[in-house]
């Protein structure tokens, strides 16, 4: 009998531990296995790079370590007595590593990228024990991405980011296995990148002279300040070597023949219409749009400072094809990345209907239409891109009117371009406006900056799946990868280029590391995600506060109780149920409280709180209806 008894105390041990042990890593290992007790590291601790480890993997994990904890491991060889093994093994794929934590050593075997990650999950493994003791978990862990494209868009046309903020960016994707930077350069709103061969860009294309104030809605209001930047040559390349040494490629994003207004406020004469005093006729051809209207053929002469999309395209013809791939010559020159991004979308090609340049192509080519003379035009340039050993990749309106042959398709639109791409056996990178466009809404609209469009929380990005059921198994292996897109119309201040992309980012990560059966949103959001957000914190990361998990059960005898859980670790949750806004002056929440008695029957309670991060960050007030059968969402007032 005391044998029975002490087996179950030893299985209900090894069931406490393992609750205990909950794994803190996004994203979230393949495999792993605890193992017996922690050890601690610190300041005496090294680490030692077998033959072939970059030294710049080291160095990147050891700036982690000194921002977070406030020392490095310094090199040492494979003798030392507390040591970070390091063991280059190129059989390994893309990002795969193997992890081996005990007292005294750890032991990371993987490719280069790997060796990067798996040290980036050492750093997430650490957790302060008493008196700031740092502890490691002894565990194995075995690990590999799901995807090999894992990928952030950033808009930097809309609003200017500073060199050091795109750096922060790339830390922050590295830390979290992501591998590609979509860096969107050029917009009607601005050229972003010198080209030494037309200074234009850069002294006009480059600038607006105001900014429409507010949603995008007229009559517009303007603030008045001009508003511009550009990277130059050395320091895109600064930025491409910076993210290479985290394993990250940078795709520079060059507009055509759309998005093209900044352009042509510096170059008009790569327009699709004729020149005359300098200035660009408008159309001559008359054209009536879907609807029967005659065509809008206005053209800006300047860069416009309002959203949208612009009447104003590039002109297919020959001094427009050579100024393009002039520019993608000294692009192609700074950036090593396999892809070039052209863009693709959105072109207004009703606009060619009234040019006479792009008529007389239409019929020399013996093209169809409008859609085909676009297909002319990226062919071209995909050809170009071609013979200089670079691969071209747009959004999915590149399929309008066919697609060039070896094109990648970025599906924005749904899914459905991504889908024809595919079963055409093209490459296609899923990134849905649906479910990763992170300009669109966290949380209820009161709760909310402005912001475009639509309602995308942390949950419904978490459970995208990247392969459609609509492909076979087949064409899902055209799928190569997921990217979030971060557009920045409204997101002038960098605080709020954070706010929009964290937390959102780490539910990404998920996505593209994870296969659909690994995935799970309560681990996700109950375990990782709050130590995670609680570093994001001491790195200086401006995330938004996500809403507390709030759940209504019985106690032992019966009454209703009301349990509120924080996702950002160490936080504080301030609340009312009177009706009125909860503050810092607000009721703490400290256990489960009762949910209120109505002697007249069932009712309902509102609970207004806020959240209060370690660094006294509060979160905008949530509220929720309080019943009987659970807390429900309350309808936007």
């Amino acid at each position: 009998m005391n044998k029975f008894f002490l087996l179950l105390g030893i299985i209900q041990l090894m069931a406490f531990q393992a609750f205990c042990q909950q794994m803190p890593i996004i994203p979230h290992p393949y495999h792993y296995e605890y193992k017996n007790g922690s050890f601690k590291i610190d300041s005496s601790w090294s680490i030692a790079a077998g033959d072939g480890v970059d030294s710049g993997t080291v160095e990147v994990f050891n700036d982690f370590m000194q921002n977070l904890y406030g020392f490095k491991f310094e090199g040492s060889g494979s003798g030392a007595a507390k040591k970070v093994g390091l063991i280059r093994d190129e059989t390994l794929g893309e990002g795969q590593y193997r992890l081996s934590a005990k007292a005294g050593e750890v032991s990371i075997t993987g490719s280069e990228s790997g060796l990067l990650y798996g040290l980036f999950s050492l750093v997430q493994l650490v957790e302060e024990g008493k008196e700031g003791a740092l502890l490691v978990p002894a565990i194995e862990i075995e690990d590999k991405p799901e995807f090999g494209y894992r990928g952030l868009m950033i808009d930097v046309v809309r609003h200017f980011r500073s060199l050091d903020q795109m750096k922060k960016m790339v830390d922050l994707m590295a830390y979290f296995k992501l591998n590609r930077l979509h860096w969107h350069l050029t917009d009607d709103q601005g050229w972003r990148l010198e080209i030494k061969k037309y200074p234009k860009l850069t002294e006009i294309a480059a600038w607006r002279d105001s900014t429409i104030v507010g949603p995008y809605s007229k009559p517009f209001v303007y603030d008045g300040k001009r508003h511009g930047g550009f990277y130059t040559q050395e320091e895109a390349r600064e930025l491409v070597a910076y993210a290479a040494k985290r394993h990250i490629t940078v795709i520079p994003e060059i507009e055509l023949p759309g998005h093209s207004s900044a352009v042509l406020a510096a170059y008009p004469e790569f327009g699709s219409f004729p020149m005359e005093d300098g200035k660009p006729l408008k159309g001559s051809i008359p054209a009536v749009d879907k609807d029967g209207k005659p065509l809008n053929n206005e053209i800006s002469d300047a860069v416009p400072g309002y959203w949208g999309v612009h009447y104003n395209i590039y002109g297919p013809k020959e001094e427009t094809f050579q100024f393009l791939e002039d520019v993608l010559t000294e692009v192609m020159d700074i950036f090593p990345s396999e892809y070039i991004h052209i863009g693709g979308d959105e072109v207004p090609k009703d606009h060619w209907k009234t040019s006479p340049i792009a008529q007389e192509v239409i019929e020399r080519e013996g093209l169809a239409d409008e859609h085909e003379l676009q297909s002319y035009f990226i062919t071209r340039i995909e050809r170009f891109l071609n013979e200089n050993g670079r691969n071209l990749i747009g959004w999915d309106e590149i399929l309008e009117g066919g697609l060039a042959p070896n094109a990648t398709v970025m599906s924005w639109r749904g899914e459905e371009g991504g889908i024809a791409a595919a079963k055409m056996g093209h490459d296609v990178i899923m990134t849905p406006n649906s479910h990763l466009y992170l300009d669109h809404a966290q949380g209820r609209k009161s709760t909310e900056p402005l912001h475009f469009c639509c309602y995308l929380p942390l949950e419904k990005v978490y459970h995208y799946s990247p392969r459609p059921e609509a492909l076979s198994s087949e064409q899902q292996k055209h799928i190569m990868g997921v990217q979030a897109n971060l557009w920045a119309e409204y997101i002038p201040s960098d605080n709020k280029l954070e706010y929009m992309i964290f937390p959102r980012l780490l539910a990404l990560s998920e996505i593209a590391w994870l296969g659909e059966e690994q995935k799970d949103f309560e681990r996700f959001s109950r375990q990782s995600l709050p130590v995670r957000l609680q570093e994001l914190e001491r790195m200086g990361v401006h995330f938004r506060i996500p809403e507390a998990i709030v759940t209504i059960d019985r106690d032992g005898e019966g009454r209703h109780k009301v349990r509120m859980e924080s996702r950002v670790k160490g936080s504080k949750i301030f609340y009312t149920i009177d009706g009125q806004r909860a503050d810092h002056t607000a009721l703490p929440y400290e256990e489960p409280f009762a949910l209120p008695h109505y002697p007249k029957g069932p009712q309902s309670t509102r609970l207004n709180y806020i959240v209060v991060t370690p660094d006294d960050r509060s979160s905008a007030m949530y509220s929720l209806e309080l019943t009987a059968e659970g807390p429900k969402e309350i309808e936007e007032e």
